[in-house]
């Protein structure tokens, strides 16, 4: 059981730490699209691809002190900042070896935002459609962000981009 837990932690320590509940969400739910063994499932939700499992493990790795939650005040809205603990390290350690097989994914994964990452893992959920429909199916769930083709072919490109790093 603890074993998903100590592959979330794997990933937060090879991204150096994720800025972003939304984010750590997108960022995990792509790569479980890319074949990396994360358990967690994933419903559409407001902000794309979100999983109630993933929100109650990081919030059991906060309460065992594996990972550590920072809140910074932004004014109009509240911002959380992961990042492993020199316990959670150890615990991660009886992992063996880690859940990514190119720890460049996690930084990869890291240096988008919250946006892009929305929007690459809302093409992924629809990736069982042609690309034509899981575009118009974007703009329908998605058509208040106001994607730009630009945008949408940059998220198809990452996605090329990560599946090469796998």
């Amino acid at each position: 059981m603890l074993q998903e837990h100590a592959k979330i932690v794997d990933f937060i320590s090879l991204a150096e730490g994720v800025t972003g509940r939304k984010k750590l969400q997108k960022m995990i739910y792509i790569l479980k699209k890319m074949g990396v063994p994360f358990q967690e499932k994933y419903e559409f939700h407001i902000y794309g691809p979100y999983s109630e499992e993933l929100t109650a493990r990081i919030e059991e790795l906060c309460d065992m002190g594996f990972v550590s939650e920072e809140l910074e005040d932004k004014g109009s809205y509240v911002q959380y900042r992961y990042n492993v603990t020199g316990e959670g390290l150890e615990f991660r350690n009886a992992l063996g070896k880690s859940v990514l097989g190119n720890p460049l994914q996690a930084t990869k994964l890291n240096e988008k935002s919250g946006r892009f990452l929305e929007l690459t893992a809302t093409l992924l959920y629809f990736d069982h459609f042609e690309r034509d429909e899981q575009i118009d199916k974007l703009h329908v769930v998605k058509g208040k962000l106001n994607f730009t083709e630009d945008e949408i072919s940059q998220a198809f490109e990452f996605i090329e981009e990560l599946s090469v790093l796998m």
